[in-house]
């Protein structure tokens, strides 16, 4: 097949990521180790790869940035473009170098990347006379200008010009040397580890050089470790490699052909304790993993990109899947890290015990139903990482519960009636300790939300306090009612355990507004509750009379000094004025149901403030009386046939706390600062 006839055909059907702008530059240099091997001068071999940037004349350029990269030029003293090299490279899908894994297209990626390649090479003929042979390759006149010249320089040897970067794929690859040359030892990082030796390969840039071997010194944490395993009856090569934490790199697994670097997949995390950061005797390193194999270089595609691997396959097939590889990998490297990841499962663990112990106690009942590398997490983690992945668990827990709860009342085939019990009892274990796991969450939130109350109640930085609003959210949403909210949104249970069952409530809404009243008023009560006497979890249309209790709350702002007579400055006037609208009204409940005499139902009022003069003031014309404590006020209104009770902020925190603490203790939860 003639490369002119089919060039632009082979170019459009050819792909390459724009990501991998390099890739032709470095299988360059992957070419030049070749034609060193081939000369036979591997201990002297030398490549160098000039990076060639654009110059200042007739360009905009940043006085600090980097001027851009325009091309490449790749040098080597191996053997040159002799006859027999020369008409493989006029031949697609050559197969001259088969042995050494290439494919005949690499040069097809050259013309991807830039506009033109010049070549320069001396070889030596048939009669060992060293000659020089120049040509021109690109996507428009294929291979060109060819000619062989008499010899300018004293050894056999090629140089490469890449021409006219294509600035799609430019963009996209580092612009620092250092980056450069840090990726193409990866790339060629095979021929540094084998058994043998790799020529010296320099990074020149302007006035700096990188010597691949100094940078592998500075990169290597210790020896590479090979061993090869079987997978589905085909070996593979595995080169175990600890780099220098200072390398920007995750653990990974990097799957080869043809030696060369094609795939790379993170593999942090995959084993317990292969976390970000790990260790051993000499300090912290990241791992990878290059596994090499023949398979691999059978089905590695054309572009050298990726493979033509499935990420499983059925058992009955003896194809290798990528999860067979990764599969295979992960347990030689759990073997070959084994003390490493000791220490890091045992701190993985330790990280999730202290959360759940002092941050998350509700996670501890559904610890036996997790496994056990679940449980082990990087210990960098940060508490809402970790508290998202427990929950994740918690939440796996629940829904195979849900699913044996369908399952446990169906006795299976033949199933013995003692077998049966034992599943049943399993059952109802996991069921009671998932219940805990609720019912320490809750206590939990509880917690939180006291915690949040005392710091609402502090004076701010700028010397002023909280407004109502604020402390009003925290106890029950405003301009929500009991249809609109879940019931974990109220936290009625700071003033009252009793206001915690309801069947009706309304935060901030005009009287109007709700549907259990046609009262006309646009006062607007902080909270209205009304609740069905002795029967407070009546939450459902089957409503039972008569209704016991209407209760009105008010909420003032922090530090208010400003009370006085009448409805818009008395707080517990306004409290009282409240119910009694309510009681004037035509109330129903939710459903439409009358409710009978609502005049004479006993109200309720709370009026949540700090004890500033103005309204202990209002407490005494009120006739109300101190509590024992002296944080707060408490008495019977008889005209308005309400009780009526003025709590403190401090009394509020102080109160909620004592009545949990039990619960809070029972949890190990720490105490408030």
């Amino acid at each position: 097949m003639s490369l002119q006839t089919n060039l632009k055909g082979r170019l459009r059907n050819t792909s390459l990521p724009k990501s991998h702008g390099l890739m032709p530059v470095f299988e360059a240099v992957v070419n030049s180790i070749h034609s060193i091997e081939e000369k036979g001068n591997a201990d002297n071999g030398k490549i160098v790869l000039r990076i060639n940037r654009a110059t200042q004349g007739g360009l905009d350029l940043d006085a600090k940035a980097l001027p851009p990269i325009i091309g490449f030029t790749i040098t080597d003293n191996g053997c040159g473009f002799d006859e027999t090299n020369f008409k493989s490279f006029e031949t697609l899908d050559s197969d001259h170098k088969i042995s050494k894994g290439c494919r005949g297209v690499g040069r097809l990626m050259w013309l991807k990347v830039f506009d033109l390649v010049e070549v320069e090479s001396h070889f030596r003929d048939g009669d060992g006379e060293l000659k020089k042979r120049v040509f021109c390759f690109d996507d428009k006149l294929g291979v060109h200008g060819e000619k062989v010249v008499a010899a300018t320089e004293q050894q056999s040897g090629t140089l490469i010009k890449l021409v006219g970067f294509d600035e799609n794929f430019r963009k996209q690859v580092p612009t620092k040397g250092q980056s450069i040359a840090n990726q193409l030892l990866e790339h060629v990082l095979w021929y540094f580890v084998r058994q043998g030796s790799a020529p010296k390969i320099l990074v020149e840039d302007a006035g700096d050089v990188f010597d691949l071997d100094h940078l592998l010194e500075e990169h290597m944490h210790a020896s590479a470790f090979l061993e090869t395993i079987s997978i589905r009856d085909y070996s593979f090569d595995l080169t175990h490699i600890k780099f220098r934490a200072s390398v920007n790199k995750k653990h990974q697994l990097a799957l080869c052909a043809a030696n060369r670097l094609v795939k790379e997949e993170s593999i942090q995390g995959k084993l317990p304790g292969l976390y970000g950061r790990i260790s051993d005797a000499s300090g912290e390193f990241t791992y990878t993993c290059y596994v090499s194999s023949d398979y691999l270089n059978e089905h590695v595609r054309s572009e050298r990109t990726s493979f033509d691997i499935a990420e499983d396959v059925e058992d009955m097939l003896n194809e290798v899947s990528f999860k067979d590889i990764r599969d295979a990998v992960l347990e030689r490297t759990k073997e070959y890290l084994q003390d490493v990841l000791a220490e890091n499962v045992s701190a993985g663990r330790k990280r999730v015990d202290d959360f759940i112990n002092n941050h998350a106690p509700r996670y501890r009942p559904i610890a036996n139903y997790v496994s056990e590398e679940l449980l082990i997490v990087d210990p960098e983690k940060s508490d809402k990482e970790l508290e998202l992945h427990l929950h994740a668990q918690w939440y796996e827990v629940e829904r195979q519960l849900v699913s044996e709860g369908h399952d446990i009342m169906q006795p299976q085939y033949e199933e013995h009636v003692e077998e049966y019990k034992e599943r049943l009892s399993e059952y109802l274990r996991k069921a009671e300790d998932l219940k805990k796991s609720d019912l320490a969450n809750y206590v939990s939130h509880r917690k939180v939300i006291i915690d949040l109350l005392q710091k609402s109640i502090e004076r701010l930085e700028d010397g002023k306090y909280a407004r109502e609003d604020m402390i009003h959210e925290l106890i029950m949403p405003m301009r929500k009612d009991s249809t609109e909210i879940f019931l974990d949104s109220s936290n009625l249970w700071l003033i009252d355990e009793r206001l915690a069952f309801h069947n009706y409530l309304a935060s901030d809404k005009t009287l109007r507004a709700m549907p259990i009243t046609d009262n006309d008023s646009n006062k607007e009560p902080d909270l209205l509750s009304l609740r069905v006497f002795d029967n407070p979890l009546l939450v459902n249309d089957k409503a039972s009379f008569p209704l016991a209790a209407i209760t009105v709350i008010e909420i003032k702002r922090p530090m208010r000094n400003d009370m006085r007579e009448g409805e818009d400055k008395d707080p517990i006037d306004q409290a009282l004025s409240y119910l009694e609208r309510i009681r004037e009204g035509k109330v129903t409940t939710r459903t439409g149901r009358p409710i009978p005499r609502n005049t004479d139902i006993p109200g309720y009022c709370y009026v949540l403030c700090d004890l500033t003069e103005s309204m202990r003031r209002r407490c005494r014309r009120a006739n109300l009386r101190i509590t024992s404590d002296g944080m707060g006020y408490f008495g019977y209104n008889e005209p308005s046939h309400a009780y009526i009770e003025v709590l403190s902020f401090d009394q509020i925190v102080h109160a909620a706390r004592e009545r949990n603490r039990a619960f809070f203790d029972k949890l190990g939860l720490p105490a408030a600062h």
